[in-house]
């Protein structure tokens, strides 16, 4: 019985150091070192989506960190008439990387990935990564530009080579924060990547 109750305890708390790690953002989340110490599942998940996509960690960041703050469950905010009536968000992106409906199950149909999650850090780095591979097969935009990738991943690959993000002044000066982000980003992994990399090897 005791057996029993001890193995109870240690499941009850895994679920409960799960479930934190997937639904609470960094405490830091301007420092990059930081958010992976803090949370060392997310640059194993990261550096694999990485690989996988001969891409970066770096850009998905700090274009996940615009688009939810990481936040798991994110959504847009409520729009309101009058000031005072609810009439619905702009859209259905949801989780990590903002993803709408139609592209999360594009994305599931491209990868074969029937169960993926957009409140999972994982399939949301590993989507922003596809969208990437896309962007750049079809645009030729490097992965390292995190400019004109985030007005991709706000237009779309036919907006942005329509040139509609020229309407958007907004859109230019969110997407050139997300610009300096990356390379704050970058800069600050060149300190801590081997450490890191170091500690990823523990991790199973």
């Amino acid at each position: 019985m005791d057996l029993l109750l001890i193995r109870v305890f240690i499941a009850v708390s895994i679920l409960t150091g799960l479930t934190a790690c997937v639904t609470s953002p960094p405490a830091s989340a301007e420092n990059i070192c930081s958010i992976f110490e803090e949370k060392s599942g997310w640059y194993k998940a990261s550096k694999k989506a990485a690989d996988k996509w001969a891409g970066n960690i770096y850009v998905p960041m700090s274009i996940m960190y615009q688009e939810s703050s990481f936040q798991a469950k994110a959504k847009p905010p409520i729009r309101w008439f009058a000031g005072f009536i609810p009439y619905g968000r702009p859209s259905d992106a949801y989780g990590y990387a903002q993803a709408l409906d139609n592209t999360w199950a594009e994305y599931k149909r491209d990868t074969g990935s029937r169960f993926r999650s957009r409140s999972d850090f994982a399939d949301a780095m590993d989507f922003i990564h596809w969208y990437m591979q896309k962007t750049t097969a079809k645009n030729r935009i490097p992965k390292t530009d995190a400019y004109r990738h985030y007005l991709n991943y706000h237009e779309g690959q036919g907006g942005y080579a329509r040139g509609t993000y020229n309407k958007k002044p907004w859109l230019i000066k969110v997407a050139r924060k997300v610009e300096r982000r990356a390379q704050r980003y970058k800069a600050q992994l060149h300190q801590c990547s081997a450490k890191l990399e170091s500690n990823r090897k523990w991790l199973f």
